[in-house]
């Protein structure tokens, strides 16, 4: 056999040295972006699901202890571009005069690298020599007003992270107002405060910043309520922790309101939740678009899972869609800031080395279960109050434990917060990625050629001479050739259709087949790769003006690149970031739309006639004044 060549059609793309013209992203396209906390979790990710994955740089990105070497974004970018995913890196921290230089650098290489866009919070880079990499605006910039986003659209970006606390009639707003592709978390952890809007880390742990990736999550802790006259209203309560986000309900109006990226929050997470959220979202975007065919994923191929999805089995502290439908009560677990886990029943029965446990559940051996102790004072616990053991051996009902824990009840309900069987599963390979691969065999005049192509425009065809036969049972033929081309093995193909046309009569030998359809699997596989073109930049328009003519602290400007930026952009008074040049005096160290007096029931517009006493709160040994915005319906954590 002889191979003459390979033809490959890529589309869009006539020619290798061809260079495409910027477009803008299709507004039809719907992208899943999960958590990469490294180049392997990013490569799972995508295998069970993601369209996109965002990962943090080796310096500069909101999460300081996720950090990752050029070297593995450029693997992962490898992996992804095999699908048509896209990388996105965080640049996504405040900087220092001193760091822009070294940002600058560290932009290049990860264009280099092969990402696709970087997300930023400092628009001092836009002042520097920046590769012609997409620009995404983090949610750090706290992107929650038309005006704000417009702007950014203005100044270069192709996408926004918008404000977690966005209501479905504000994203509308926002989406009425610009071109750009809007990006929403729609699962994981909820930072209290508007992103970009707290200092409290910044203040009382050591100069921690959350705007610079290290925030010590000091919300998370329990503290005391009272009114300024010393009246207790809450002890030992977790009144800043909130629920984890949780919007599978909400997908399909999030995607009417505009959103086209949908955003899983977790790269500290375990690498098991980042299989199980991705597969579960996958799951629920593709059979909103199997319905609505006006939508299709912005990236290719098709997954199957060894596991059901759920993520309910994954960390979280119960669930809340937040204020997508505006202030609603329940987006706060004051009892804990852990991993509550599944509700599976109470105890029955305490015995020395067991317990019987009234569920209807299955338990296994190595199950994680916890509980709330009836009495916290006497209860020997940490701060969080909930407790908990792990089984060790599982008999339907009647588990079997290496201590029985002295504060456990009869009639406690217990919560399952680690499923040994469902975590065994996810420690194994789970998830199958394929993109469908179609045939198209043909008989020329000295043997035959296959044409390879998928659903995405991408073909190629391969010859092979050889001594042609005809066959003489042809059905059987048939059989044959299809059996030979099916044998996809250990590719990233599944197959599709098989059009054997006027060569369903050559008799072939196995090893023709063989080889022709390796080579039109390896020409097609190169012929994706080079088909790939990532996003460009947006154009640039510097006349436009900034929304604000002064900026407070709130702004976190920290470099003179950012002031100068600004300043060309209408801006006339720009103060220091807190991180610069502290506040002195009483100064709002945290904004958030979640209201203590709300879940107190304590809301004077809720509660007709109660008295809006001023409230201090008591957080980590430290004492915060609250104000409430109630124009604003927003509350202000002062130090």
């Amino acid at each position: 056999m002889s191979t003459e060549g390979v033809e490959i059609f890529i589309p869009g793309k006539p020619q290798a040295q061809v260079t495409p013209e910027p477009v803008k992203l299709a507004d039809n396209k719907l992208e899943l972006l999960a958590p990469a906390k490294n180049a392997d979790y990013g490569i799972e990710a995508i295998r069970h699901g993601a369209d996109a994955v965002y990962i943090g740089a080796p310096a500069f990105g909101a999460r300081h202890t996720a950090g990752n070497s050029i070297a593995d974004i450029a693997r992962l970018c490898e992996f992804a571009h095999r699908y048509h995913a896209q990388v996105f890196v965080t640049v996504n921290t405040i900087l220092f005069d001193s760091e822009l230089e070294d940002a600058r650098k560290l932009i290049w290489d990860v264009y280099e690298a092969g990402a696709d866009a970087i997300i930023v919070q400092d628009l001092g880079l836009l002042e520097l020599d920046l590769p012609p990499i997409a620009l995404h605006a983090s949610t750090q910039m706290d992107n929650r007003v038309p005006e704000k986003v417009a702007f950014l659209e203005h100044v270069g970006f192709s996408q926004a992270v918008l404000a977690r606390e966005l209501s479905l009639s504000q994203i509308r707003a926002v989406a009425a107002e610009t071109n750009m592709r809007l990006e929403f978390f729609i699962h994981g952890a909820l930072c209290v405060a508007f992103s970009g809007q707290c200092y409290i880390s910044e203040a009382y742990t050591d100069n921690r910043s959350a705007n610079r990736g290290e925030c010590s999550q000091q919300c998370r802790m329990p503290g005391n309520l009272s009114t300024r006259k010393g009246e207790v209203i809450a002890t030992n309560e977790h009144m800043l922790s909130l629920k984890d986000n949780n919007q599978t309900e909400n997908l399909e109006a999030l995607i009417d309101a505009g959103i086209r990226s949908f955003k899983i929050e977790g790269r500290l997470k375990d690498l098991s939740y980042v299989k199980n959220v991705t597969a579960h979202y996958r799951q629920q975007l593709d059979a909103i678009m199997a319905r609505r065919p006006e939508f299709e994923p912005s990236s290719h191929g098709r997954c199957s899972y060894s596991f059901v999805p759920d993520p309910d089995k994954s960390f979280n502290r119960g669930k809340t869609d937040y204020f997508v439908h505006d202030r609603k009560p329940g987006i706060a677990d004051f009892r804990t800031p852990k991993y509550l886990g599944i509700d599976v029943g109470k105890v029955s029965k305490i015995a020395k080395d067991h317990i019987v446990v009234d569920s209807n559940a299955e338990f296994n051996n190595g199950d994680g279960l916890g509980f709330f102790a009836k009495n916290y004072e006497k209860a020997r616990l940490s701060d969080d109050k909930l407790t908990g053991f792990r089984v060790n051996r599982a008999e339907g009902n009647v588990l079997y434990l290496k201590t029985v824990p002295e504060d456990l009840r009869v009639d406690v309900t217990l919560y399952r917060n680690h499923d040994q069987a469902f975590e065994m599963l996810l420690a194994k390979e789970s998830a199958e990625r394929l993109v469908t691969i179609n045939f198209a065999l043909a008989e020329r005049e000295q043997g035959l050629a296959l044409t390879a192509f998928d659903n995405h425009g991408h073909s190629v065809t391969v010859t092979a001479d050889f001594d042609k036969q005809q066959a003489n049972d042809i059905a059987r033929n048939c059989e044959g050739l299809k059996k030979n081309l099916g044998k996809l093995g250990n590719t990233d193909f599944s197959l599709g259709e098989i059009d054997l046309g006027d060569a369903a009569g050559v008799f072939a030998p196995a090893s023709v087949i063989n080889n022709l359809r390796r080579d039109a699997v390896e020409a097609l596989s190169q012929a994706r790769i080079q088909g790939y073109q990532r996003p460009t930049p947006w154009e640039r328009d510097d006349s436009v003006r900034y929304p604000q003519r002064s900026m407070t602290y709130l702004s976190n400007v920290s470099n003179q690149k950012a002031k100068d930026f600004y300043t060309r952009h209408g801006v006339v008074s720009i103060r220091d970031a807190y991180e610069v040049r502290p506040v002195k005096g009483d100064a709002p160290l945290m904004i958030t739309k979640h209201c203590i007096r709300y879940s107190y029931n304590m809301c004077p517009k809720e509660v007709p006639g109660i008295k809006a006493d001023p409230l201090q709160m008591e957080l980590g040994g430290k004492e915060f004044k609250l104000v409430f915005d109630c124009h604003k319906c927003e509350m202000l954590v002062v130090g």
